[in-house]
């Protein structure tokens, strides 16, 4: 029995590990930022994705945020980018798999489920 559980430790231990947890060095940019990431265009319990330029790589609460304080226009990211959302509540970095499911993987917060509004600007709603 005891051989079946280190077996068992030493698969579990050569798993690979989830590097995407907690990143405090990744900052939400924005105006008038609440602790969640939600700015002052956007400000409902659902607004905490921050979506990722582009052009300029900076995590974005929205795109008018951006567009307020860079000097270029917001520029969504392709199918392609490993991980274009940021969950302003864990801080956890997200795919676009993960981010379409309407919640956080690993906080389990909600996510804004009316981002077809935004068709033209958000790569989530163009996919």
């Amino acid at each position: 029995m005891q051989e079946t559980v280190d077996n068992s430790n030493r698969i579990k231990n050569s798993l690979p590990k989830d590097t995407r947890g907690k990143q405090e060095n990744i900052k939400i940019h924005g105006i008038g930022l609440d602790k969640a990431g939600r700015c002052t265009h956007y400000h409902t319990q659902l607004d905490i994705a921050a979506l990722l330029c582009a052009k300029c790589r900076k995590y974005y609460a929205c795109y008018s945020c951006h567009d307020e304080l860079e000097d270029h226009s917001f520029v969504a990211t392709t199918p392609e980018e490993a991980y274009p959302v940021l969950c302003g509540n864990c801080g956890r970095k997200l795919t676009l798999q993960e981010y379409k499911k309407g919640s956080c993987p690993y906080c389990h917060a909600g996510f804004n489920p009316k981002c077809s509004l935004h068709e033209n600007i958000y790569f989530c709603c163009t996919m």
